[in-house]
């Protein structure tokens, strides 16, 4: 299966790093070309540079890389019907005080509001934001014990299909149950980074707070 990642800021330019590096061809796509081309050219034959246009039409699954506002108009310009559709978004921003606030309702998480967004033919998996990039960076083929991703979805084969992904960008992949628990692998959620959490895990580590 092909993949897209739209969006090529800290998240995304880190992931494709990591997944070429783990022998994965992608796709990446940007709001301006060059920059797609770029990083393209700085990952060599694992990668090709595409118009986000393009790129989604083309890849079966979807990165959205990109902040909430913008998956939400992505998902509303865009045919996204039959893709898997990947969400690292976490719903914050700036408080003014040197400090970041959510942007939605306490109980509510960017998974789920983009869950409900999506066009029903269209399978959402909560992947890859549950970590800096830094952390992405330092934490990919960690040794002795590789460090957990966890990931959220309704859709066991997409959630496969992401997992696999999650292995090869250099983490174990652990499912923490459906798009309703999205919220916990959140910013601010017992099992993000900088939640309850704290720290990489191991999947050992992981399996006794999932």
């Amino acid at each position: 299966m092909s993949t897209a990642i739209i969006g090529l800021g800290n998240i995304g330019a880190r992931l494709a790093k990591n997944l070429a590096a783990g022998g994965q061809k992608v796709i990446v796509a940007d709001r301006t070309l060059a920059k797609a081309e770029k990083l393209a050219s700085e990952l060599g034959g694992n990668a090709q540079a595409m118009p986000v246009d393009a790129a989604i039409a083309k890849a079966d699954v979807i990165i959205l890389a990109v902040y909430l506002d913008a998956i939400k108009q992505l998902i509303g310009t865009h045919n996204l019907a039959g893709k898997i559709v990947v969400d690292p978004s976490n719903p914050i921003a700036p408080d003014g005080n040197g400090g970041f606030k959510k942007t939605i309702p306490a109980e509510q998480s960017s998974g789920q509001l983009i869950s409900s967004l999506l066009p029903a033919s269209a399978q959402l998996v909560k992947a890859f934001g549950t970590m800096s990039a830094q952390s992405l960076a330092s934490g990919a083929n960690r040794t002795p014990e590789r460090a957990v991703l966890f990931y959220a979805t309704d859709f066991p084969r997409a959630g496969e299909v992401v997992a696999n992904l999650i292995a090869a960008s250099g983490f174990s992949p652990v499912a923490v149950g459906r798009i309703d628990k999205s919220i916990r692998i959140e910013v601010g959620g017992d099992l993000h980074e900088y939640g309850k959490l704290g720290k990489l895990v191991s999947v050992n580590e992981a399996k006794l707070v999932v």
